[in-house]
């Protein structure tokens, strides 16, 4: 009988191929210099353009060319602050945040929610007591 640890990274990469998320080809591209200004104003909240470029080790120039990039693609907006008029303050749209939020989704939901139907109750359950019983075996404190 192989190993069960051998035999799960053997699985593994199967369930991934048939599981992960694809790109919609609907879905707005962006560079990897505009994905790490969209988390990190998901982390920080408004930002204005200096403060962004601070952040970045960047030029001014550079990031404000990064915003207005994400601004056309309508995932970032600008907007005067509300205690200091002279400060503009860039931050996410709501087509941004669910961007994130899909991008963060490593697996298909809908492509899971089929497979799962397809199995009896009884072994839809064991197989998530066996993956809940494997994170928290990690012994990752976080799990």
């Amino acid at each position: 009988m192989p190993d069960a640890a051998d035999e799960f990274c053997a699985l593994f990469p199967a369930v991934y191929l048939r599981f992960c998320r694809r790109r919609a080809r609907d879905e707005t591209r962006i560079t990897p210099q505009m994905d790490a200004v969209l988390h990190h104003l998901a982390m920080s909240g408004p930002l204005t353009i200096g403060e962004m470029a601070r952040h970045f080790a960047r030029a001014q120039s550079v990031v404000s060319e990064i915003v207005d990039g994400l601004e056309k693609k309508h995932l970032l907006e600008r907007m005067r602050d509300a205690r200091d008029r002279r400060r503009v303050l860039v931050w996410m749209t709501d087509d941004a945040r669910e961007l994130l939020a899909r991008r963060a989704q490593v697996l298909d939901p809908a492509r899971v929610a089929r497979a799962m139907r397809a199995l009896p109750p009884a072994q839809r359950a064991q197989l998530l007591s066996g993956m809940r019983a494997l994170v928290r075996a990690s012994g990752d404190p976080d799990a």
